[in-house]
Order: structure tokens, then sequence, then C-alpha cells
């Protein structure tokens, strides 16, 4: 799979989030933070600086999901992700 110009493939990473007193959020708390986590599976012909495997940050709102090979991948531009971790 080879994305093509500025676009990235993502898989979102699900993560178990807690505030700094321990307590764990919920998933409804945790739809409500802006940014996701994925790691980066594919990047596009003109993306430079983000390499395939890195994991990042990236707004929720941004791109789209789509089945490959039955497995969820969201499809985001290069400027929608906002933390290489």
């Amino acid at each position: 799979m080879k994305p093509i110009g500025k676009y990235v493939v993502i898989k979102t990473i699900e993560e178990e989030l807690k505030t700094l007193s321990g307590l764990v959020l919920t998933a409804v708390d945790a739809n409500q933070l802006r940014y996701k986590k994925g790691r980066i599976v594919a990047v596009g012909t003109d993306v430079i600086d983000i390499e395939k495997d890195s994991e990042i940050y990236y707004d929720k709102r941004a791109g789209h999901t789509m089945l490959i090979k039955e497995e969820p991948y969201t499809i985001i531009r290069e400027n929608d992700i906002v933390l290489v971790v």
C-alpha cells in the first residue's frame, strides 16, 4: 500500500488513559480528547519528515477510515499530525 502525495496511512492505537491520581478514564472520557495516538503504516510520495513505524498524535477529526484487507486504517494528511513521539 502506497499513499500518494502528502497522505499517510495510520493504524490507531487504543490507549488506556489515566489521570495523575491514577484514575482510569472510560472510553467516553477518552473520546472527549481532541488528539488520538497512532502508528504510521505507510507514507505518501511527498512526505519528508515522517517515517514508517513512527508513533504520532493526530487530530481525531482529520482524515477518514477505510477497510483494507479487512483491517481498519485511517488516512490523513501530513499536516494533521501534531506530534511525533
